[in-house]
């Protein structure tokens, strides 16, 4: 049991500190009336999210700081916290501020099992609240039946390029796409964002690299070898190293499985699916299935991407054209198919393209360097696009490359070559 009095200060503290957090603010609406929980990756600002909410309702003077009720369950000081704590957590306030209704913010709440019966009690006694936590299971099925659709869920990301440029001081003007100066900025500080990603933590270090690094151990060993009780730690490490060497490739469990034996470690196709699925479960993969496969394949066989560049970039070598399909998918599976992975695949039928997008009648190729109607590469990448267009209704066909940029008509069919930092801003 939590001494009441510890729970107190903390609440008390981090009244005094919340006010005093510099943020950057992020395009995320809520609605004020309703409960969220959010989720996503380690680091990828959950907690900042929380700490915007609070600072915006204290400006607005919508709310006043005491009615302020924020814990953060990794505090060390709640070491050993349980089920029954949550309600000393509410006694402690209620003593504190008797005469006030608090607005609940409860960060990482997923170490504590059976916290998804506290957060109903609290919605069914018509409190408001949030949560956040690192992993997916806190979107299961069981959860969110106890949860009793009280509750929405946000996906938290990294800073997108457009947010990784407010960090950076760049607002982008109305015509901004006309300003070569602005141009030239822009350009030069999508380097570091490709290569190390959007965590807003690492923008700014000297030691990006070590810092992901630590970040990817603190993920593997923390959120998925520890949290899932996996004893042999090497197998995730070993899986993670493959999967970023493979990024796109297609790829099934049985081809990863023989992968990992050919090192000579002994391992089973159903253990590399449930790695996948803890992996899955704490945001540091997704996966994009195969438009053309059947139930059973789009099951077993897929295209497997990092959530955030830098953690790609520590993981693998050879990097700079994993980086950017990587980049791309991330874009897109945010946009199209976090909550409905129907909307986005990729087309591997006779020909290979990178994504389709059914929904928007899109298709798209990924290409570090083009280059003009004699190289190999052209030719490749548009034949693929107007091969599916003959296949399915396309109507945008568009080729994402790192720096080039230009419209070009085939067989009468218009192709979009479009860099990738100035595609990541109109997308």
């Amino acid at each position: 049991m939590i001494d009441k009095q510890i729970i107190k200060n903390i609440i008390l503290e981090n009244q005094k500190k919340i006010p005093q957090i510099n943020y950057i603010y992020r395009d995320i609406q809520l609605d004020k009336n309703t409960n969220y929980v959010f989720v996503g990756l380690r680091r990828a600002g959950k907690s900042f999210t929380i700490f915007q909410n609070i600072s915006e309702r204290i400006k607005n003077k919508e709310n006043q700081i005491e009615e302020i009720l924020y814990i953060n369950l990794e505090d060390d000081r709640l070491e050993g916290f349980a089920i029954s704590d949550f309600q000393t957590i509410m006694t402690a306030y209620g003593e504190l501020f008797p005469e006030l209704n608090p607005i609940i913010y409860l960060d990482e709440i997923q170490i504590i099992n059976g916290w998804e019966k506290f957060a109903r009690r609290l919605a069914d006694q018509k409190y408001q609240v949030y949560i956040t936590g690192s992993n997916a299971k806190m979107l299961s099925n069981e959860i969110a039946t106890t949860l009793g659709g009280r509750f929405i869920p946000r996906e938290i990301y990294p800073f997108s390029f457009y947010e990784y440029l407010k960090f950076k001081k760049i607002e982008l003007s109305r015509n901004w796409k006309f300003s070569t100066n602005l141009l030239n900025k822009i350009r030069n500080l999508f380097d570091n964002y490709f290569i190390y990603g959007g965590f807003a933590e690492n923008i700014d270090k000297s030691n990006q690299r070590e810092w992901l690094n630590i970040l990817l151990k603190k993920i593997l060993l923390g959120d998925i070898i520890t949290r899932n009780n996996i004893r042999e730690a090497n197998n995730i490490l070993l899986l993670t190293r493959k999967l970023a060497d493979s990024v796109m490739q297609q790829s099934t469990f049985s081809h990863l499985c023989n992968i990992i034996k050919s090192t000579g470690i002994k391992i089973t196709r159903e253990t590399i699916v449930v790695y996948l699925k803890y992996m899955q479960e704490a945001f540091l993969i997704f996966q994009i299935k195969n438009y053309n496969d059947n139930v059973v394949e789009k099951t077993t066989k897929c295209k497997t991407y990092f959530s955030d560049n830098g953690l790609l970039t520590v993981s693998a070598l050879d990097t700079n054209t994993k980086l950017l399909e990587n980049i791309v998918a991330i874009n897109l599976w945010k946009k199209y198919g976090y909550y409905n992975e129907n909307n986005i695949f990729y087309y591997n039928k006779n020909i290979e393209v990178d994504f389709y997008i059914p929904n928007e009648n899109t298709a798209i190729q990924v290409c570090y360097k083009l280059g003009n109607e004699l190289d190999q590469t052209y030719k490749r990448e548009t034949s693929a696009l107007l091969s599916i267009s003959k296949y399915l209704d396309i109507k945008k066909l568009q080729i994402i490359t790192y720096d080039e940029e230009k419209t070009i008509e085939i067989n009468n069919k218009q192709i979009e070559i479009i860099p990738i930092w100035k595609w990541l801003l109109i997308n």
